[in-house]
C-alpha cells in the first residue's frame, strides 16, 4: 500500500492532521494501536485555545464545537478562601472554549469516516524504515497479518510510549524531563459544576481544580500521593479533601454525587530535540508532556499539526522543503514557551514535600502579587489563551 504521508496513532492530533490534509487534497493512512472504541473511552481535558478552534474549522469539524462548547472568558485563582479572577477577553480580546477531547476525537472520526479516510486499527508492531532517506516506509500487523505503508513523510503522533520518538537514534535526540513529586486524583461526576468557569485553588493542603464538561457534567482534581491509588479514595473521601481546599463560598455550593470515572495521574514535563530525523516528523505528545495544570496538553500538539501540515502543503503544493527543513525549530520555540507556563502555573498552585517557609511565603507572595498587577495578568492570560502560532 502507498500514500502520501503515514500517520501512526489515530488521537487527535493524528486525525486532526489527516483530515486537514485531506481538505487539501493530500492522501494519508492513519494506523492505530487500539480499537475506535479504546481511543474514544479516554478521559482528558478540554480547554482550547482559539488556534485549535480555527484548525477545526479549515478541518470542517468544528460545527459541533461550536454549538456545544462553552466560551470561557476568564479562570479563577484561590489560595485559603481569598479568590480573583483573570479576565482572558479583558487582557487579550480572546477567550478559550471547553469542549471534551474526546468529543473533540468523535468529530474526526466522524470526518474521517466520511470522506472515506483510510484509518486501520489494532495495529501492532510498527516499525518505521528509511526515514533519514527520500523513500520511509512502515511495516505492521492487524490481526497476525503483516503489512507494509510506502510513503513520503511519517507523522509519529503515536504519543509518550509510541515508537516514532524510539526511531530517532539516541545520537541524534536529547531528552529533557522534570518529574513531579504527586499526582492528581480526577473524579467525573453528573453534577452542575461549582463555577460556570475554572477554579485553580491553592490551598495548605495541596492544589485542587473545579473544572466541567458541560452543564451536567464536572471534573475535579486533587493534589494526590504519586503512591495513592483510586481505591484509596471514596467517594465522599474525595468530596470532603475538595471541599477544604476550595473557598468556603464555592464549597458551600458544591453539588456532590457518585463520581462515574476516577482515575490519578503522574504529572511531568518532557521534551525531546529534534522533533524531526529526516522525513520523520514528531507531534504532540510523541515529542513533549506538559503537566496538565496550564491546560496544554492537547493545545500543543495542535501547534504542532500547524507547523506541519503547512509544511505538508508547501511541500506539496510548491515544491518548496522549507517548512519541512524548519519544522522542528518553529515547533521547539513555541512547545518551550508553553512548557515554561505549564511549569511556573504547577509551581505556583502545587504544594511540593521540600517547600520550606519562605518557599511558602514566596508562593503567596507571588499569588498577592498576579492578583494586584494589571501586568502579571495580562502575561497569564496571553499564556493560558495560547500565545500565536
Amino acid at each position: 500500500m502507498k500514500t502520501q504521508v503515514a500517520i501512526i496513532g489515530g488521537g487527535p492530533s493524528g486525525l486532526l492532521l489527516s483530515q486537514l490534509l485531506h481538505v487539501q487534497g493530500i492522501q494519508s493512512v492513519v494506523l492505530e494501536r487500539k480499537t475506535k472504541d479504546y481511543v474514544l473511552g479516554r478521559i482528558r481535558a478540554g480547554v482550547l485555545e482559539q488556534g485549535f478552534v480555527r484548525l477545526m474549522e479549515e478541518a470542517g469539524c468544528a460545527d459541533r464545537l461550536h454549538a456545544e462548547g462553552f466560551q470561557h472568558e476568564g479562570t479563577h485563582v484561590s489560595y485559603g478562601d481569598e479568590m480573583f479572577r483573570i479576565d482572558f477577553v479583558e487582557h487579550t480580546g480572546t477567550p478559550v472554549v471547553v469542549y471534551g477531547q474526546t468529543e473533540v476525537t468523535r468529530d474526526l472520526y466522524e470526518a474521517r469516516e466520511a470522506a472515506d479516510g483510510k484509518l486501520e486499527f489494532n495495529v501492532e508492531n510498527v516499525v518505521i524504515y528509511d526515514a533519514e532517506t527520500g523513500a520511509p516506509y512502515v511495516e505492521y500487523e492487524v490481526d497476525g497479518e503483516a503489512r507494509r505503508l510506502e510513503c513520503d513523510f511519517v507523522a509519529g503522533c503515536d504519543g509518550f510510549h509510541g515508537v516514532s520518538r524510539q526511531t530517532i537514534p539516541l545520537d541524534v535526540r536529547r531528552e529533557y524531563e522534570k518529574l513531579y513529586p504527586f499526582g492528581w486524583l480526577g473524579v467525573l461526576s453528573e453534577t452542575p459544576p461549582v463555577n460556570h468557569e475554572l477554579i485553580y485553588a491553592n490551598s495548605e493542603r495541596g492544589f485542587a481544580l473545579c473544572s466541567m464538561r458541560n452543564a451536567n457534567l464536572s471534573r475535579y482534581y486533587i493534589q494526590c500521593s504519586l503512591s495513592d491509588s483510586p481505591e484509596d479514595w471514596t467517594d465522599e473521601a474525595f468530596w470532603q479533601e475538595l471541599k477544604r481546599r476550595i473557598p468556603k463560598e464555592e464549597a458551600d455550593k458544591l453539588v456532590t454525587g457518585p463520581s462515574i470515572e476516577k482515575s490519578i495521574a503522574p504529572l511531568r514535563s518532557f521534551v525531546t530535540e529534534p522533533m524531526q530525523w529526516g522525513r520523520l516528523f514528531l507531534c504532540g505528545d510523541a515529542a513533549h508532556i506538559v503537566p496538565p495544570t496550564g491546560a496544554k496538553g492537547l493545545n500543543t500538539a495542535a501547534s504542532d499539526v500547524h507547523y506541519l501540515y503547512h509544511a505538508l502543503c508547501d511541500y506539496y503544493r510548491d515544491g518548496t522543503e522549507e517548512g519541512i527543513n524548519t519544522y522542528s525549530q518553529k515547533a521547539l520555540s513555541r512547545i518551550w514557551k508553553a512548557e515554561r507556563f505549564s511549569w511556573w502555573f504547577s509551581s505556583l498552585m502545587h504544594r511540593y514535600p521540600d517547600q520550606s517557609e519562605f518557599d511558602l511565603k514566596m508562593q503567596i507572595a507571588d499569588l498577592e502579587f498576579l492578583r494586584s498587577n494589571r501586568a502579571a495578568q495580562q502575561a497569564m492570560a496571553e499564556n493560558y489563551v495560547g500565545l500565536p502560532y
